[in-house]
């Protein structure tokens, strides 16, 4: 018989690896709050994703060990989105700062200049990321004008669907309609010219240094490639126009067979815009 040696032997059950973490939950702030937490719930149950109820003894960075591998926080004024990385509060960011520059009067803004977008015309942007373009793109096509977003990455679509949600509306500007969807699938679902104007900013190829923000977009977006399928497909949908943006450190438009807009020499970011139906 073995001598005992002070340290029990492991149980079968304990030897097994612990439960894996999910890869994103939903929750709220460690405030006491029936509305929050019935907000946060069914934006959870929207997005497909498990909601966990908080309080001030489960503390995020528990979460984060045990639970999940990102959180989306509802606070009662903004979203969060959290991980191992760091916190993404969703602001209005590099959007407000173009918006600004057409209330000023100032027509330099490059999706205004490629896209020519106006009062009045149906967007759909496919890639909503952070929503600087879908904000912008609201502010040019006014009240009387649609903007559609379409976000398939969970993590982006709760965190700036529900931040858009609690910003004040500018009063020159539509509301912007969220939709968390692969743009692929859903523009197949889509009559012919059903917008004006369809738009894509997929992920680069070839990634470079960023700010914090971005670096956060990076780390949970979907990097699924454009395809030229998905390109013919979108200049179906669009009555008037196809625009892309791409870098111009990446094969992105090579690959896909399209020609970029001139643009300076030193533009790290090349656009391309391609007919849609109405010129067919």
């Amino acid at each position: 018989m073995s001598q005992y040696t002070g340290r029990m032997l492991p149980r079968a059950a304990d030897a097994r690896p612990p439960h894996p973490r999910l890869p994103l939950i939903v929750t709220t702030s460690d405030r006491v709050d029936t509305d929050l937490s019935t907000r946060a719930r069914l934006a959870a149950e929207d997005a497909g994703v498990p909601f966990v109820a908080r309080h001030h003894k489960l503390p995020l960075k528990k979460l984060l060990a045990e639970t999940a591998e990102a959180l989306v926080v509802f606070e009662s004024e903004a979203v969060s989105l959290v991980d191992a990385e760091g916190v993404l509060r969703f602001s209005p960011g590099l959007g407000h700062l173009r918006i600004r520059q057409l209330d000023a009067g100032v027509p330099e803004d490059m999706l205004l200049r490629i896209a020519g977008l106006r009062e009045g015309e149906r967007v759909l942007d496919c890639t909503l990321g952070l929503g600087a373009d879908a904000q912008v793109a609201a502010r040019l096509v006014g009240p009387s004008g649609a903007v559609t977003a379409l976000e398939k990455s969970p993590a982006l679509y709760l965190l700036v669907r529900h931040g858009l949600e609690g910003l004040p509306r500018h009063p020159a500007a539509c509301a912007i309609r969220v939709v968390h969807a692969d743009a692929s699938e859903h523009l197949r679902t889509l009559p012919t010219g059903a917008f004006d104007v369809v738009l894509f900013d997929p992920m680069f190829e070839r990634q470079r240094k960023s700010s914090a923000a971005f670096e956060a977009l990076r780390r949970h977006a979907d990097y699924s490639p454009l395809t030229r399928e998905t390109v013919t497909e979108a200049q179906r949908v669009a009555r008037r126009a196809v625009v892309l943006k791409g870098s111009r450190y990446s094969q992105d438009f090579k690959k896909l067979g399209i020609q970029p807009e001139p643009a300076r020499p030193n533009a790290t970011v090349l656009w391309a815009k391609l007919p849609g139906t109405a010129a067919s």
